[in-house]
């Protein structure tokens, strides 16, 4: 019998790539989605790839007795990969509390569930953001986790703390914390990809919009930064990838391959691109001129993060297979299709 898995935040931009990888390898899947940072028009899309719609559920999880009750339906739930949370840097720095609520009370209803359970498998959506600008690099699990410089960052630290601290207590809660670099690029069918409301937060996005006319320019925050370029540097990897890797780490979970109840590992490229090397593979693979201009630093920017990733590598048997021109590329098929069905 196949094993049904719980994705929160399913419909937003990695959950709507790995509930697409999950159907793909025979999962089935039940999706919890607030749709405050995401469209119901994702799950058509993830229909059409798989032939397989999942299970819907609109559910927000700063309801405790909704969450609750979600559990008393589903009482068969095999694993669940939380990813339901406020993301965007700048946006935490300016509503502090909103993330707090979001991404701290979210997890604590759904671990308080998965503790009264005989089993339960959990793989947390964190982020390089927990090691703040590091001591050396490339970075590895071991690196120390630094003072958050963000809000969002701080959630994803007291995040891993909050579940770490729960599984020396539960033995039978496995729970995974995958910290990601930086996610770009879209399913290549073009049928889902990054979908922000709004203004983007994120710089791919930013870059497609701008050569579909959207946006009049890019801004580029910081050109005096101590890299090669004076722009920061961050290791940009396929969402594709980093769909596949979740799929991976469940299924090392449901094996129950793990050495101790609770692992973490960095998922990236290994390698680093500045941000004018973006614009540049963007530029390469479009034939787009870019127009962009220099803006201040943002706060909360760390000036360079890439990772190192031989734990995922060996531990995972994992490894990115996409580069930086083959993310673009999908990136700019999905905003040329997000185009058409806007004429």
């Amino acid at each position: 019998m196949s094993k049904k898995i719980l994705v929160t935040g399913g419909l937003g931009y990695i959950g709507s790539h790995t509930v697409v990888a999950l159907q793909e390898k025979g999962f089935e899947v039940v999706i919890i989605d607030n749709l405050s940072n995401s469209s119901l028009d994702v799950l058509g899309g993830i229909t059409r790839i798989t032939k397989v719609s999942p299970e819907f559920e609109k559910l927000d999880l700063r309801d405790k007795n909704s969450v609750k009750a979600f559990f008393e339906r589903y009482s068969k739930i095999d694993g669940v990969i939380h990813f339901a949370a406020s993301k965007a840097v700048g946006e935490s720095v300016q509503n502090p509390l909103l993330y707090y609520e979001n991404n701290i009370n979210t997890l604590i209803y759904i671990l308080q569930e998965l503790k009264e359970r005989e089993d339960s498998r959990f793989i947390f959506s964190s982020s390089c953001t927990v090691y703040g600008q590091a001591d050396e690099l490339p970075i590895t699990e071991n690196a120390p986790v630094k003072k958050a410089e963000s809000p969002y960052g701080n959630t994803k630290q007291i995040g891993e703390e909050i579940i770490a601290d729960t599984c020396k207590v539960v033995p039978r809660l496995k729970a995974i914390s995958l910290r990601y670099f930086n996610p770009i690029g879209a399913h290549p069918s073009a049928n889902i990809g990054e979908l922000p409301i709004g203004t983007p937060q994120n710089l791919v996005p930013f870059i497609t919009q701008t050569a579909a006319g959207k946006r009049e320019k890019l801004s580029v925050f910081g050109n005096d930064y101590p890299t090669p370029d004076g722009t920061c540097i961050r290791d940009y990897i396929h969402v594709m990838d980093l769909a596949r890797a979740h799929v991976v780490a469940l299924e090392r979970l449901l094996e129950g391959e793990q050495e101790e109840n609770y692992e973490v590992f960095n998922l990236g490229t290994g390698k680093g691109n500045s941000v004018l090397e973006a614009i540049k593979a963007f530029e390469k693979v479009s034939g787009q001129k870019l127009p962009y201009a220099f803006a201040d630093r943002r706060e909360g920017d760390v000036i360079s993060a890439y990772a190192d990733t031989t734990k995922a590598n060996e531990v995972l048997k994992w490894k990115a297979e996409y580069d930086i021109e083959d993310a673009m590329e999908s990136a700019w098929k999905w905003q040329q299709k997000l185009e058409v069905k806007e004429d």
